[in-house]
């Protein structure tokens, strides 16, 4: 069993209360959680208007899956999302 635990860092550009920031994070995470099955949870800089760490959570019993999962969830966010950029990505697996 492999658990991988991400942690990404985004940037939402033109964010000017965290009611806007609110409203553009929960379809985001959303819609991650729909097509990876992931858990996902923001979980750092709640106070900051243009800034966000996600935490992202993955357990399978294949630890190459873990790690192609994880990935993909990064590349999706960058290719699909282009009003977010993301400034820093870690991965750890346990």
């Amino acid at each position: 069993m492999t658990l991988g635990l991400m942690t990404i860092h985004i940037q939402l550009p033109g964010c000017t209360s965290l009611k806007e920031k609110r409203s553009r994070l929960k379809p985001l995470l959303y819609r991650l959680h729909r097509e990876f099955n992931i858990s996902i949870a923001e979980v750092d800089y709640q106070d900051t208007w243009q800034d966000a760490m996600l935490a992202v959570a993955l357990v399978s019993n294949d630890h190459g899956h873990t790690q192609r999962a994880l990935l993909a969830v990064c590349n999706w966010i960058e290719e699909n999302w282009p009003d977010v950029s993301v400034v820093e990505e870690k991965t750890e697996y346990f």
